[in-house]
């Protein structure tokens, strides 16, 4: 059955490639994966490779390859993605030596992959299950682990229909997960190869706080005088749902002042953000020194900023609540302010601890959006204490990079 499915989904990538322009680039970039390892391969040089699904998983594995890059010169990195909204960010990552994309999961592609590149060991970013290249890589005796994992009972690996696909767990020689019940969950199925790591993620977010960029055109938006009052609130990797429950809160309190980075940064998607708001708004991308007059509003229509933008915030909203799911609430809990985001958060780990500790609150319309503001703004002491207990519990959880690098080479 899995065979058929990778068939059948490869089949109906090339179908619609013509029309979705994210098909198209995966099918370019696969094209050209065997032409740049031939090319970018060093003879003999031993290769780790690090696989990503797409963005949010490379930076979960970006800790752990750069302290091997750091400790462990000698080897090689080699990092693929499936994803375009990962590779075609990070085809440049000056961290590893290749960059590709992984072509699919084909016995044959696989197998060619695998006596290209020869790698030395093979580390697998939170839920990346192929199958023919973990078969592979188990047949030509690589060892395999994978990072930051999360394992859940209604996962296809743990019904009771699906024992020829949880052979594939036993490919892997070590298992890296982030709480409890993973770990308890493959120890049931015989899997004693594994051990609660926590997740790198917390490493990364802390790690870029401490590297923030300085945004002078932030700043000049701001313009804090002296002894000035005026909240800040950040909106980070909104979407058009998301900016339902919250525009119309902002429009009506001239008081604050909004940052806002929505998801997508299209001409379209910039206009459709612009027609919600009453208030003064300027594009990062358009301002100078004479931009900013009464705007209230300022519109990130760049990648690469929002995880430096969230220290200017006294609170933030993390969007995709109203959708598949949250987005990275880490990397505003970490400068110590209170997170809020829609209600489509369960399955994140983080999301539901940073609401157990007190450090976020879930909103599941306009009413409560505008409840839960009229509240932190009206006392101090909630605001502040929300964002103690945030940034307390992304201090809390640092160090699994160091955990899963000295097992890997012990």
């Amino acid at each position: 059955m899995y065979y058929i499915a990778i068939v059948l989904y490869s089949l109906a990538v090339r179908l619609v490639a013509p029309f979705n322009k994210k098909a198209k680039k995966m099918l370019a970039g696969q094209k050209e994966t065997f032409t740049i390892l031939k090319k970018q391969l060093e003879p003999n040089a031993p290769y780790i490779w690090f696989h990503a699904a797409s963005l949010g998983e490379f930076e979960q594995g970006r800790p752990l390859i750069e302290k091997i890059r750091q400790e462990k010169p000698e080897y090689k990195i080699l990092l693929t993605f499936f994803s375009p909204s990962g590779y075609e960010v990070r085809k440049n990552y000056s961290g590893a030596d290749i960059v590709c994309y992984l072509p699919f999961d084909h016995y044959w592609n696989a197998r060619k992959f695998l006596l290209l590149v020869k790698p030395t060991m093979a580390v697998f970013i939170k839920y990346e299950f192929w199958m023919n290249y973990l078969n592979q890589l188990k047949h030509f005796h690589i060892p395999i682990y994978i990072i930051s994992a999360i394992f859940r009972p209604k996962q296809i690996f743990f019904r009771w229909y699906a024992y020829r696909y949880r052979k594939v767990l036993n490919n892997f020689n070590w298992f890296f997960v982030q709480d409890q019940q993973s770990l308890e969950l493959l120890k049931r199925f015989n899997h004693t190869n594994v051990s609660i790591t926590g997740d790198t993620r917390f490493d990364r977010v802390y790690e870029i706080a401490g590297q923030r960029k300085e945004l002078p055109v932030v700043e000049k938006f701001l313009n804090r005088t002296e002894g000035e009052k005026s909240p800040v609130f950040v909106a980070g990797s909104t979407w058009l749902n998301d900016e339902a429950i919250l525009l119309p809160y902002f429009n009506q309190h001239p008081e604050i002042k909004l940052i806002i980075a929505p998801h997508e940064i299209g001409e379209q998607r910039i206009e459709a953000l612009k027609s919600g708001l009453t208030r003064p708004a300027v594009r990062y991308s358009q301002a100078n020194e004479n931009s900013f007059g009464d705007a209230g509003c300022l519109i990130i229509d760049c990648i690469g900023l929002l995880s430096s933008i969230y220290r200017y915030g006294d609170l933030a909203y993390v969007g995709g609540g109203f959708g598949k799911g949250i987005h990275n609430v880490l990397e505003a809990a970490v400068y110590g302010i209170p997170v809020m985001f829609g209600t489509n958060y369960h399955k994140f780990k983080e999301a539901k601890e940073l609401i157990a500790c007190r450090g976020a609150i879930a909103v599941a319309n306009e009413e409560e959006f505008s409840s839960r503001m009229n509240d932190f703004l009206a006392y101090g002491n909630l605001l502040r204490e929300a964002g103690e207990n945030a940034k307390e519990y992304v201090c809390g959880n640092i160090g699994a990079t160091g955990k899963i690098y000295e097992k890997m080479f012990e």
